[in-house]
């Protein structure tokens, strides 16, 4: 039996993120950064709705970072299998994941400057 489900991009344009589950496993297709504002922005920090840990393997569509953004926290939350795409979205995500990492270490900043500033 064949299951999807659809954790990202659903209702929205940005967060691509489906499994893709099978008897012999999970795969998840895409892993992408939420974008569009500040309450869809904090999604990105909330655990996944499943156990990174158990699946399979990734396939990532291509490298914009609505699809790929969040493989370095999938990677962080115990994901250790492969990543399949092509040649050319492997070799942009290298460039792509990095700058995703940097702003997502900025907003934590700001977040942490934030919460400074108001005592908690």
């Amino acid at each position: 039996m064949l299951k999807i489900a659809f954790h990202g991009a659903a209702r929205e344009v940005t967060g691509s993120c489906h499994m893709v589950t099978t008897d012999q496993g999970s795969i998840l297709l895409d892993c992408g950064l939420i974008q569009g504002g500040k309450e869809r922005h904090e999604r990105n920090r909330e655990k996944f709705p499943f156990d990174p840990a158990k699946l399979k393997a990734v396939v990532l569509s291509h490298a914009h970072i609505d699809h790929s953004g969040r493989l370095a926290v999938l990677r962080k939350a115990g994901f250790r299998g492969p990543i399949f795409t092509t040649e050319a979205s492997a070799e942009l995500c290298k460039i792509l994941l990095a700058d995703s990492g940097h702003i997502q270490e900025e907003d934590a900043r700001w977040k942490i400057k934030r919460l400074k500033k108001a005592g908690k």
